[in-house]
């Protein structure tokens, strides 16, 4: 039987599903990724429903299947793109959701930490009048320590800027499709490209002669670059 996959599905000329339309996006989304598992665009719409139902693990895989796909149809499509700034987007939400979980359970178990303290250092007031005084020093001292554990872990969490080495030469945006150039300098493939096509065929940095076939993926880059989104879901963010 065929199943006709309706235009809320992205799968004809696009219209922008609208709020109550997510629902029957997804069903539709479903039955075409059922007769076509290799469906990018049925995919990417699967992914946006289940990020829009703020159910982000499942939306994200959706997401980079569908990445995955489009870069292996063609590298260069305006849907790639568009693919990979849904996806850094939800990666984003996701950890911000993560994180704000985590700073309230953090903040919980400081105030839980702080009492305890607090309630040790009440039952020492009973001790000889010596011992009272190293209490009172003593508690000063854990409720230092306990504070600074508790700020560091807090900042370690929060955004901070991308180091050097991860950005674009270019347009100074974290790198996710790093090509490396006899010289040396990595730039975003998207970017140099747009660079030989507008301004010409030569190395923004050094000025030398270089063409798209001089550009080799730089995949210790890649790797390193895929290893701090993964610590720092912040940067999935490039606002």
């Amino acid at each position: 039987m065929e199943i006709t996959i309706s235009r809320r599905a992205g799968l004809e000329p696009p219209l922008k599903p609208i709020p109550s339309d997510w629902k029957k996006v997804e069903e539709d989304c479903r039955r075409a990724i059922q007769l076509d598992n290799n469906s990018v665009k049925a995919h990417y719409m699967v992914g946006l429903a289940l990020i829009q139902n703020k159910d982000y693990p499942e939306g994200i895989k959706h997401l980079e299947k569908a990445l995955d796909l489009g870069r292996g149809a063609n590298q260069k499509s305006y849907m790639v793109e568009e693919i990979w700034q849904e996806l850094a987007n939800a990666k984003y939400r996701e950890w911000e959701q993560a994180s704000t979980k985590r700073s309230w359970e953090l903040q919980t178990l400081k105030e839980a930490c702080e009492a305890a303290l607090e309630q040790k250092y009440f039952l020492d007031q009973s001790e000889p009048e010596g011992f009272v005084d190293q209490a009172e020093s003593a508690h000063r001292e854990q409720l230092n320590s306990l504070r600074s554990v508790f700020e560091n872990y807090a900042v370690a969490d929060a955004p901070s800027e991308v180091p050097d080495h991860l950005c674009c030469k270019i347009t100074l945006d974290i790198l996710r499709d790093p090509v490396i150039t006899p010289s040396g300098v990595t730039y975003e493939r998207a970017v140099i490209l747009d660079h030989f096509r507008k301004v010409g065929n030569f190395d923004p940095i050094t000025r030398e002669l270089l063409d798209e076939s001089q550009l080799v993926p730089n995949l210790a880059i890649k790797e390193a670059v895929q290893a701090f989104l993964d610590k720092h879901g912040w940067a999935y963010n490039s606002n």
